[in-house]
């Protein structure tokens, strides 16, 4: 059974910083792309950002510069960096599996950005 739990987010003032993590079970995590995904209220749900199995990075462009996606292949884990946050990027984000065997989605982590 496959499984992404996340942790990580919740309420910070614009310009500060997080850290999202999702932990990977029931895959052989060091072989799958990975990305991140955002839904603010009233909106579809948008890429942000994505890692390779090999770590090779890519970003949306209205993140690119201020979020910073990694992972840890021991610890089965990808992170979002996410620095100088805006209210704009006020959202729920999830974590979700690509190749080779992409849909599977974290249950989501709400990150409020407001002062």
């Amino acid at each position: 059974q496959v499984q992404l739990v996340q942790s990580g987010g919740g309420l910070v003032q614009p310009g500060g910083f997080l850290r999202l993590s999702c932990a990977a079970s029931g895959i052989i995590f060091s072989i799958h792309d990975m990305a991140w995904y955002r839904q603010a209220p009233g909106k579809q749900r948008e890429y942000v950002a994505a890692i390779t199995s090999r770590g090779r990075t890519n970003y949306a462009d209205y993140v690119k510069g201020r979020f910073t996606i990694s992972r840890d292949n021991a610890k089965n884990t990808v992170y979002l960096q996410m620095n100088s946050l805006k209210p704009e990027d006020t959202a729920v984000y999830y974590c979700k599996t690509g190749t080779p065997s992409p849909g599977y989605w974290g249950q989501g982590t709400q990150v409020t950005v407001s002062s």
